[in-house]
Order: C-alpha cells, then sequence, then structure tokens
C-alpha cells in the first residue's frame, strides 16, 4: 500500500503545480514587449492578416507611438512563428499597438483596425489563409469590448449585411513575435511580399484615411 500511496502523492503534487503555473500564466496580461515610460500610452489589440502589414498601418496613425507583433488568442505557452502556422496553437498574428489616447482613441483604432482589412473573411486576409490569419478584435476591459461590439453591429447594418467574421476576444496573453519580424516592412522594403502585398495595403490605407496619417 505503500508504495502505491507514494507514486499517487507523487502524481497529484506535480499536477497540482502543473494547473497553478498554467492558470498564472495565463491571467490576463498586458504584455509589455517595449519600454515606454509614460504612464498615460495604453495598449489596443488587434489581428488581422499578416503582422507585417498591420503593424506598419498603426505605425503611421497620428497617436500611435509604436506598434509590436506578435501572438495572441491562443491556447498554448511561448507560440513562435513556426509553430503558429501548424494551425494547431490557436494563436493569430497579432499586433500590440501603443497609443497617446489624447491624440487618437481606441474607437478611432477600431475605425483603422476595421477600415485596413476585410472582416468578412473568415480565417485570412488575401493572400495568407489559416486560423493564424483570422481577424480578431481583443479586448482589456469592458469599455473596449463595448466599442467593438458597438462598432460591428454599425458596421453590419450600414455595410456587410451581418456578414463580420472578426472575432471579439478577451486579450489573456501577447507573446512578441522573434525580433527579425519588428519592423518588417519598414527594414525591408524590397522583400518580394512587401512590395507584392504590405506597400499597396499600407497605401490603399493612407489613400482611405489622410487625415489620420502622421507627417
Amino acid at each position: 500500500m505503500k508504495n502505491i500511496f507514494k507514486p499517487i502523492v507523487l502524481v497529484s503534487f506535480l499536477i497540482t503545480l502543473f494547473f497553478s503555473f498554467g492558470f498564472s500564466t495565463f491571467k490576463t496580461s498586458q504584455a509589455d514587449p517595449i519600454s515606454i515610460s509614460n504612464e498615460e500610452i495604453k495598449v489596443a489589440y488587434f489581428a488581422s492578416g499578416c503582422f507585417w502589414c498591420v503593424e506598419a498601418i498603426f505605425e503611421s496613425v497620428i497617436g500611435v507611438k509604436e506598434a509590436v507583433s506578435g501572438y495572441a488568442g491562443g491556447h498554448t505557452l511561448q507560440p513562435t512563428y513556426q509553430s503558429i502556422g501548424t494551425g494547431k496553437t490557436g494563436h493569430a498574428e497579432t499586433v500590440a499597438v501603443y497609443y497617446d489616447p489624447k491624440k487618437v482613441s481606441f474607437s478611432t483604432l477600431l475605425s483603422v483596425f476595421f477600415g485596413s482589412h476585410d472582416p468578412t473573411t473568415v480565417n485570412g486576409q488575401h493572400p495568407d489563409y489559416g486560423t493564424q490569419y483570422r481577424s480578431i478584435a481583443f479586448y482589456t476591459s469592458d469599455v473596449e469590448k463595448q466599442a467593438i461590439i458597438k462598432t460591428i453591429a454599425n458596421l453590419n447594418k450600414e455595410k456587410y449585411q451581418g456578414n463580420i467574421a472578426t472575432e471579439v476576444t478577451q486579450l489573456i496573453h501577447f507573446y512578441k513575435a522573434e525580433a527579425y519580424h519588428q519592423d518588417f516592412e519598414k527594414r525591408n522594403p524590397n522583400q518580394e511580399y512587401v512590395r507584392a502585398v504590405s506597400i499597396p495595403r499600407l497605401q490603399k490605407f493612407k489613400r482611405k484615411f489622410p487625415k489620420l496619417l502622421k507627417k
């Protein structure tokens, strides 16, 4: 009996330790992948296809201090570019948008988000398809959640006839992507994908929202 009891106790302890670690890791977290000392800076999180494109779009907006590429919305720890590409982690390519609320509102960021991609496309933005490229508007507060829901309702009524596929998801944890993904479009203007997809998408956004652009 003793020989059986000891392994059971050990297994029970390890299971408890595992779940304690898991739940502590997955508490709602607004990760701080960059160092910004200004306490008035807020962070919003969006996924709408390739994060190279999304990062460049948000960084062109007045009031946005920085946009950081990463992963969110999944169920695995420490996702990587390779692992989310399998479609098995649940994570999507996501951008953390650091912004000054005195210069740009969360509602305006929602306009940028919905106005810079096709929110009716399920699991992808041309030419990228898969769950890692799905459209997600993350929220970190009930105020943000209600703003997203209201925006979607208005757009569904006025433009998309109820076809918006964007997920409304609580931000649990944001993982910063590998260093080579950060400012990728800016650092690699002649890369094939950047020239064919990222830059045209950015230019399309700029033509649509000229008043929101930094000088």
